[in-house]
This record gives structure tokens, sequence and C-alpha cells, in this order.
């Protein structure tokens, strides 16, 4: 079963890599500027531990969406040197059409399948998921 799960992990990485790419996002940048869109005044930390990817690679991609001005940073409200992105409206647009090719690409996974199997198959893999968080154990 987990190799299923890795094919299929794999195919729709392929598959979102490429529509991401016709926006000018990767999706590293995708999943950052989607954290956003919930958690405003999130630190560039935090973003790395979400997209599991470095803190050194994470700065390297706040550093690129701000300079493009998908999101704009400002000090934390505590003060220090953490600085909090925040989507701008410009990111808050790029992210719209992102999330259009998203949808598209699972609209074409999930065709052949019905809506009780798509229920029974999200709520599946929302178990596995929570089983396998290292607080789990």
């Amino acid at each position: 079963m987990s190799y299923l799960v890795f094919r299929l992990e794999r195919r729709i990485r392929a598959h979102l890599d490429d529509a991401l790419a016709r926006h000018g996002v990767t999706t590293t940048e995708y999943m950052a500027l989607s954290e956003l869109r919930t958690r405003d005044g999130v630190s560039s930390a935090e973003l790395a531990r979400i997209a599991f990817v470095t803190p050194q690679a994470m700065n390297l991609v706040i550093r690129d969406l701000e300079r493009r001005r998908l999101i704009r940073r400002d000090p934390h409200p505590d003060g220090g040197r953490v600085l909090c992105a925040r989507l701008t409206p410009e990111g808050v647009s790029v992210l719209e059409k992102c999330d259009g090719s998203l949808d598209d690409i699972e609209s074409g996974m999930l065709a052949r399948i019905d809506d009780a199997t798509r229920a029974t198959l999200a709520d599946g893999l929302t178990v596995c998921a929570r089983a396998l968080r290292p607080d789990a154990y």
C-alpha cells in the first residue's frame, strides 16, 4: 500500500510542478503561499517545517517571493529579528490561479471515482496521515 501512495504522490507532484511552473511558481513557493493564506504572519522557520525544507532553503524561497511582491515581511509584534510573512494582493491573485490548476489535477485524478468512494478515500488517507504524525506514538 505504501508503494501505491508513493507512486501517486510522485505523479501528483510531477503534474503539480508543471502546472505551477506555468504560473511562475514552484511547489515549495505554492506551499508557502497557501500556508500564508490560512496563517497570516508566519515566520520563515515555521514555513520551512510545514514545507519539509531547511530554514535556509525557505529563506531563499521567502526572499524570492518578497522580491516578486507576492508577499511582504513585517517585524514580529514582540520585536527581535523575526519577520512575519504576509500575502500581498498580487500573491493572492497568483495563489488563486495556482489553486485552479490544482483543482484541475485533482478533478482528473478523481474523475472515475464516485462520491462515496472519494469520501472513503479521503477518510482513509486522513486516518493514515494522523497515525504517522510524530506525536501519535
